[in-house]
């Protein structure tokens, strides 16, 4: 059967993973010492940043980011970022959109593990305003200034379309749930994206318990692809129901479509190629139930699905990504379903075929189309295997 595999060559592997800091997941900035221009609220946003000419506030040029008055005293601007997922770090995005004349030139980033975290936090629009005494007392005791680097200062492009994207892959073994954002000195960044993968601590889940195995907030993550024109499958993992089409995974439409569409004695059609998405889950388990939402995709859903599965190490995952995905591990855990528009469908255990714990899954749709959500309802295996995001989070950094 012809299958398209689609990747851009010129983006780190990273960007496949969740952003933990995004503030539709609950990523939060606690402390800024300067937002006057603009929040530093809005590094979070899921929104691409945009520009508009003629938006002015009383304090200046509104942006679409985090920018701070030209510093003229000693030091430099710095923020505090809670995670909205707290987890293991693999790489930033300081994305400068529109910061072309007032980009921060340099930036670095310091991270902790906070238990308990601190209660302090920013409210309301804080658009030409400065950290307070107070607020400065509160973050001192943090002792920020002090927190492991992740980044050393690196130099920053400003924000024209071709350099915008400032990409910094990093290797943290510990989870993290706090990052301290340094600009030196001043100026502006549009987006901080986190990408990694969420961590938690499972031994309050009883082993007959039902959890979402593939949830992002539980660790789970999109390890592979085969086109994402429209939208990213990691999406699908996000919290709750999908806001629009662009909270979801759509491809392109196939070009190898036939020209004049057939279907079986199920009504599922007959198609020779199909998309697919690998995930790793966020712990190993037994897959009880399948929930595919297609939920705002009404004239551009799959015509059907399918799920395999498998059990995989460490070293079995790595091989497999570098072949493709073409792993003679899968098993068929649902087996082709026809699906409908801007539907909440359920596949119970009599709809799946019995599989034993399992570590990775890999959802095919035919022939392309969009898919809002996915939920893997099961139970944790009594053991790991040594694949990569199964062991109990430290607690400090």
């Amino acid at each position: 059967m012809a299958e398209r595999r689609v990747k851009a060559a010129a983006e780190p592997h990273f960007l496949q993973f969740n952003d933990l800091a995004c503030e539709a997941v609950g990523g939060k900035v606690i402390f800024a010492t300067d937002e006057w221009f603009a929040p530093a609220a809005n590094l979070l946003k899921r929104e691409q940043p945009v520009f508009i000419a003629s938006a002015f506030t009383e304090f200046g040029k509104w942006m679409d980011g985090w920018e701070t008055r030209r510093k003229r005293t000693p030091g430099h601007d710095w923020c505090i970022i809670a995670l909205g997922v707290p987890g293991l770090i693999h790489g930033f995005d300081v994305d400068t959109s529109f910061f072309t004349g007032n980009h921060s030139p340099h930036v670095s980033i310091q991270a902790a593990c906070l238990d308990p975290p601190p209660t302090f936090s920013l409210e309301g629009d804080r658009t030409g305003m400065a950290a307070s005494d107070a607020q400065l007392t509160a973050v001192a005791k943090l002792h920020s200034e002090a927190w492991p680097e992740l980044l050393k200062e690196a130099e920053l492009q400003p924000g024209f379309s071709h350099c915008c994207n400032n990409y910094y892959s990093v290797r943290v073994t510990q989870r993290v749930t706090h990052l301290r954002l340094n600009m030196h000195p001043d100026g502006g960044i549009s987006r901080l994206r986190v990408y990694g993968v969420g961590q938690r601590d499972w031994s309050d889940i009883s082993p007959n318990q039902d959890v979402d195995l593939l949830a992002l907030t539980n660790g789970g993550v999109c390890l592979g692809y085969s086109d994402a024109h429209f939208g990213h499958p990691r999406n699908m993992i996000g919290l709750g129901r999908g806001v629009n089409m662009a909270d979801g995974w759509e491809t392109a439409r196939r070009l190898d479509r036939p020209k004049h569409l057939e279907e079986d004695e199920h009504g599922v059609l007959l198609v020779p190629g199909w998309e697919w998405a690998v995930f790793r889950l966020g712990h190993p388990g037994v897959i009880r139930s399948v929930e595919l939402d297609t939920d705002h995709f009404k004239g551009n859903f799959p015509d059907s699905c399918s799920v395999e599965v498998c059990s995989l190490t460490a070293g079995e995952e790595a091989q497999s990504r570098s072949n493709g995905w073409h792993s003679g591990k899968w098993q068929i855990l649902l087996p082709p379903k026809k699906l409908r528009a801007d539907h909440h469908h359920v596949f119970d255990e009599a709809s799946l075929s019995l599989c034993p714990p399992v570590s990775h899954v890999r959802l095919i749709i035919r022939p392309d189309g969009g898919v809002s959500r996915l939920r893997l309802i099961g139970r944790l295996a009594p053991t790991s295997p040594s694949s990569t995001n199964q062991e109990r989070p430290a607690s400090k950094l």
